[in-house]
């Protein structure tokens, strides 16, 4: 079956990261910057591993230079996720690329996409919450004005603060800080973890940066005593599957681990990352689960309501969530 007409949830997905070439190219071609080296002939990303990811998606954001910018991105990106059955989205939002984490100029960009958001919902139907974060490999010290931006706005539509970036470089605990000031914002936490470095490192993660969910936490699954501490803490796993094996995370789909997780008895949740990089949409996301692990249309119905549960939202969202995944 196809599963592009059932009702979806997804947390983990990257604003800038989610943005369609053609927009960005076009973008590209009326500010007159040269960024063709990130684009393959036809018109899709070029891919390569996650050192190069990093650095394209830098290219990409370059173009990313307005309030104006980000309001026709989140309308873009919203307009697909629309497209895929998606009724509720969490984006991370990335201040370090609308003002450089100046809180004055980060007011003006969070506006457009407010705005945008807001407009998706009343034409689309689908509602989004921004979850802002910070850059890991920017360092510590870095992080601290991105939570400040965070929990300076946090309200209606800012109801997260995350970390991205390249896992391995630093540790956890030398972020303390930051998701500190968050937690005493009110915030939900997520940071990811656990895609390129050890169980360790999402032990370290939910235990001295106090997050509710992760993000991949793959190699979890390696460490049965610290399944059973997530699963006692109550962590909520944001996966990405195809995001795993187009970066290498995982050799092939008989490797990923996303089913020995769910067995386990943990959290788990199904999300896209940076589709356009990876060539995946959550429709495809679900027909692979089904084609490799058997997942049938109820197992991916689990799957969303354990996402509206872990959503970071008010309690009346939530429960609007639940009634648009139920009425299909």
């Amino acid at each position: 079956m196809s599963y592009r007409s059932l009702p979806k949830a997804e947390l983990h997905l990257h604003l800038e990261g989610a943005a369609p070439p053609a927009f960005i190219k076009g973008l590209a071609r009326e500010k007159h910057i040269d960024i063709d080296r990130i684009f393959d002939g036809n018109g899709g990303y070029v891919r390569g591993d996650f050192d190069w990811f990093l650095k394209a998606y830098d290219a990409a954001c370059t173009v990313l230079q307005r309030p104006e910018d980000f309001r026709r991105l989140m309308l873009a990106v919203l307009e697909q996720s629309a497209e895929q059955g998606v009724v509720y989205t969490e984006f991370f939002l990335s201040p370090d690329f609308c003002g450089g984490g100046d809180l004055a100029a980060w007011r003006d960009y969070l506006d457009a996409m407010v705005d945008a958001a807001d407009e998706a919902e009343r034409r689309m139907g689908i509602t989004s919450r921004g979850i802002v974060t910070c850059l890991r490999h920017l360092g510590p010290e870095a992080a601290k004005p991105i939570a400040r931006c965070a929990a300076e706005t946090k309200g209606r539509f800012v109801t997260g603060f995350g970390m991205a970036g390249a896992e391995m470089m630093h540790r956890p605990g030398d972020f303390a800080w930051a998701f500190d000031a968050a937690r005493e914002a009110g915030l939900g936490l997520t940071a990811h973890a656990g895609e390129w470095g050890g169980p360790d490192m999402v032990r370290e993660t939910v235990d001295l940066l106090g997050c509710e969910r992760i993000g991949h936490g793959i190699n979890a699954v390696t460490d049965h005593a610290l399944c059973d501490h997530l699963i006692e803490r109550g962590v909520t796993l944001e996966v990405c599957p195809v995001s795993n094996l187009v970066l290498g995370a995982v050799p092939d789909w008989k490797s990923h681990p996303i089913e020995d997780l769910r067995d386990r008895g943990l959290r788990v949740t199904v999300s896209t990352d940076d589709p356009p990089w990876f060539g995946t949409t959550m429709t495809h996301e679900y027909e692979m689960l089904e084609r490799h692990f058997g997942w049938e249309e109820e197992r991916l119905r689990v799957v969303n309501r354990v996402a509206a549960e872990a959503a970071f939202c008010d309690e009346t969202t939530r429960a609007e969530i639940l009634k648009k995944l139920e009425a299909a």
